[in-house]
């Protein structure tokens, strides 16, 4: 066995709860993916681009240099029917895998975490590849992001818990201790 410093036991609790969060952010930005695919699918490059303008219309009246919004008109200016369906088909499927890694790890399922592992792999060698080919700011996010997911379910993993488990042990590392008050189990003090 593995001796572990006391740093170790205070920093497991906490990268339990990023792992946590991750996974409930990841099942929501799946969910936001699958709806954001659904609309770009029903959706002309032409409707996009008059909604980006009227969405823009004010922030650039107010700065019409505005880096956001006149990025996302260039980006959408240069939009056809066969990107469109290709960025659909991709956040689709995107959103696809995140939902189902999120409900098989809210099962229960161990056996999920090395297929969560992979799919996020393969997005992720994709995300390095676009952001060779052109940065961007939301991409070289989106990239850290799913590296630290994929490090942190590499972990919970190799500890062999379900999320179920990780979340009771969330739970009483940070649950105050009975006998003292919050403020001095946070401390490590005694209570007095």
């Amino acid at each position: 066995m593995v001796a572990t410093s006391p740093h170790a036991h205070r920093s497991r609790p906490v990268l339990d709860l990023v792992f946590l969060v991750g996974v409930v952010g990841k099942g929501i930005d799946g969910l936001l993916e699958l709806i954001g695919g659904v609309l770009l699918l029903v959706t002309t490059p032409a409707q996009l681009q008059h909604l980006a303008r009227l969405l823009t219309a004010g922030e650039l009246r107010e700065d019409p240099d505005d880096a956001i919004a006149r990025a996302l008109l260039h980006s959408l200016a240069h939009l056809d029917t066969g990107t469109t369906t290709f960025l659909a088909a991709y956040v689709l499927l995107h959103g696809v895998v995140k939902v189902a890694i999120v409900a098989a790890l809210l099962l229960g399922s161990r056996r999920v975490y090395p297929w969560a592992i992979g799919a996020l792999g393969v997005f992720l060698v994709y995300q390095v590849y676009a952001l060779v080919v052109g940065p961007t700011w939301g991409m070289a996010l989106l990239t850290v992001l799913d590296l630290a997911i994929i490090l942190l379910t590499w972990r919970e993993w190799r500890h062999g818990r379900t999320l179920h488990e990780t979340w009771r042990s969330t739970l009483a590392a940070f649950r105050p201790r009975r006998g003292t008050d919050a403020t001095s189990s946070l401390r490590g003090g005694s209570g007095s």
